[in-house]
Formats: C-alpha cells, structure tokens, sequence
C-alpha cells in the first residue's frame, strides 16, 4: 500500500495477472514482434460506499479498469516500460473518481538481456 495515504485512502482494489501482448521496446525487433507484458494495477480509496450499498454505482468498476489498462497497453507504443507504467496510472486516476492513489506494475518476461531472467519489473505509485 501507498503508506502515506493509509488514513485518507484506507481500501485497496487489485486487477492482478493481466497479461497483454504489445510492441514497447527500445529496439526495433520488439516493436516489430512485440511481446507479452503483464500487469498488475493496486487502486487505493474510500469504497466504504460500495460496500454499504452494494451498488456498483459507487464503486470502481473492475471490468472499466481492466479496458482502461487494456487500451494503454496495447496503444501506441512506448520505449520504457516506465512510460508504460506512468500512462497506465495517469489514465487509472483520470478515468476514476473514487481512485485516489494507483500502483501500477508492469513486467517484461522476454526483455532483451545477455542471460537468464524470468522477468523485468517496474513498479510506479502515484496519487492525487
């Protein structure tokens, strides 16, 4: 969790394991083949709401969410996945009211690296 925003955005919301296929990269071979890249998105608020109500009108939409990333990833494409990232939680926070604060994690299993490694990960937090 974002600790700094424990008090004022006590709820966590997850979409964990989304796996999209996508051309980042800095070479031109990754933007040419492109690659799997997973992500998971941790939205921290107040859904105490949704939760009274059970009413998905006061709470976040998880499949909205999901199209929300599905669309950042699979747009034009990026060199950095910590551009990725950062285009992901800017658009989770712009697109959802009841968001205050996002961690957004981006891997890159097949990263181009001189050895054995499951994956690349970059992890960003931003909040209102």
């Amino acid at each position: 969790m974002i600790r700094a925003f424990e008090g004022a955005f006590p709820d966590e919301l997850s979409l964990v394991g989304m796996v999209f296929y996508a051309y980042h990269g800095v070479y031109p071979e990754e933007r040419k083949l492109g690659q799997r890249f997973t992500v998971d998105v941790r939205m921290h608020g107040d859904f105490r709401r949704a939760g009274e109500t059970d009413d998905l009108d006061h709470a976040v939409n998880y499949a909205a969410v999901y199209e929300v990333v599905r669309a950042a990833v699979e747009g034009e494409p990026v060199q950095l996945i910590e551009a990725l990232a950062q285009r992901i939680a800017s658009k989770v926070l712009s697109t959802f009211a009841l968001v205050g604060a996002v961690e957004v994690a981006v891997e890159k299993p097949g990263a181009p690296v001189p050895g054995p490694m499951e994956t690349v990960r970059v992890v960003v937090r931003r909040a209102r």
